[in-house]
């Protein structure tokens, strides 16, 4: 029996089911569904946020386990639960709207508890090595405007080179542009990206 493809879906719009990124998601989740052979955890960062990291949790990470006192272990509980999720899973997708030319907040406090020096990538003389291997990721954006490929998409560099510290170097990205800019280019963008969906499902 073929062992299924474990995706891990993360959704990061603050207008819910009205947002365009949560539209491609819906997509990239029927057309999943079609293979039969792909389970997906869906986690919608929004409906349940993550504080900002703040001192008192990146202090807890310092502490050992056994030595952690009852707040702590809750304050670390919020990465370890990040960490376990992001390693039980072959492909992480991301739903990613573009606010003022960067990502959700909410989405940057995922990142801030996956990103540990030790668990997913580790400092040598080198430089950084990532620590999570046999991965890759998705990147489904959804933009007002048209950005890819300019200066003022700092969105796109930041998420790989996040996601490439980790170790997960192979990251395919899908653009939804120009959304606010007339519905015909809307109808037409979104249209090609939903085909962008499908020939990378195909390939999952």
């Amino acid at each position: 029996m073929t062992t299924p493809t474990k995706i891990l879906l993360l959704n990061s719009s603050i207008l819910g089911d009205n947002g365009q990124s949560r539209g491609l998601a819906e997509h990239f989740k029927r057309q999943a569904a079609e293979r039969g052979d792909v389970q997906i955890t869906e986690r919608d960062l929004v409906a349940d946020a993550l504080p900002h990291l703040d001192g008192a949790e990146l202090a807890s990470w310092m502490v050992a386990e056994e030595e952690r006192s009852a707040e702590q272990r809750d304050l670390a509980a919020r990465s370890e639960a990040a960490l376990a999720e992001l390693f039980a899973h072959d492909v992480l997708v991301l739903a990613v709207p573009l606010y003022n030319l960067g990502i959700p907040s909410q989405l940057k406090a995922w990142f801030d508890r996956v990103l540990r020096a030790g668990k997913t990538f580790r400092y040598t003389e080198n430089g950084p090595q990532g620590l999570v291997e046999g991965k890759r990721a998705v990147v489904l954006t959804a933009r007002g405007g048209q950005y890819a490929g300019t200066a003022l998409d700092s969105q796109t560099p930041h998420l790989r080179h996040m996601l490439g510290l980790m170790g997960i170097a192979e990251v395919d990205f899908v653009y939804a542009e120009g959304l606010a800019m007339g519905d015909r280019r809307r109808e037409a963008s979104i249209g090609e990206a939903k085909q962008a969906i499908g020939a990378l499902v195909a390939r999952l």
